[in-house]
């Protein structure tokens, strides 16, 4: 296992609090001045990034988190907030709330998470159709060696 020095492994540790590379690098006790750019190239240390990935998994493991858990929590959402519920109003007489005959559902909330899913599922990759013409001129500008002499 690689040995890391103090500083970087307190970057390892507060990277995995909240994924956020140059509020880590300050916690670990990088200057503020220099947190972006400290962060940065601890992020493109193989060896730094191995243990992160490592210790994401770990903690994934260990929560039972997996696409499968998470596909079913939008699934859930999804359905949720695409269900009617009623708008409910105060019924000044009766002092309760009282529905008012008009219904509401999320679909901000529906939407995205269809949009999650359906990401997740490559739904929407975006393909580029290039068209026209491509014209190719191939100039040849390296001397012959009669040329040279």
């Amino acid at each position: 296992m690689v040995k890391f020095t103090e500083k970087q492994q307190r970057f390892i540790d507060e990277y995995l609090v909240d994924l956020n590379a140059t509020q880590s690098a300050i916690r670990a006790g990088y200057s503020e001045r220099t947190a972006s750019a400290q962060a940065s190239r601890l992020l493109t240390n193989v060896n730094i990034r191995a243990r992160i990935e490592e210790l994401k998994k770990t903690r994934a493991d260990r929560l039972n988190l997996d696409a499968y858990w998470v596909l079913k929590r939008l699934m859930d959402i999804s359905d949720r907030s695409m269900q009617a519920e009623p708008v409910m109003q105060w019924d000044y007489e009766e002092q309760q709330l009282v529905p008012s005959g008009e219904y509401q559902f999320d679909s901000s909330g529906a939407n995205r998470s269809t949009e999650l899913i359906g990401k997740h599922l490559g739904m929407f990759k975006e393909t580029i159709k290039h068209e026209g013409e491509l014209n190719v001129t191939f100039v040849d500008d390296i001397g012959r060696e009669e040329d040279a002499t």
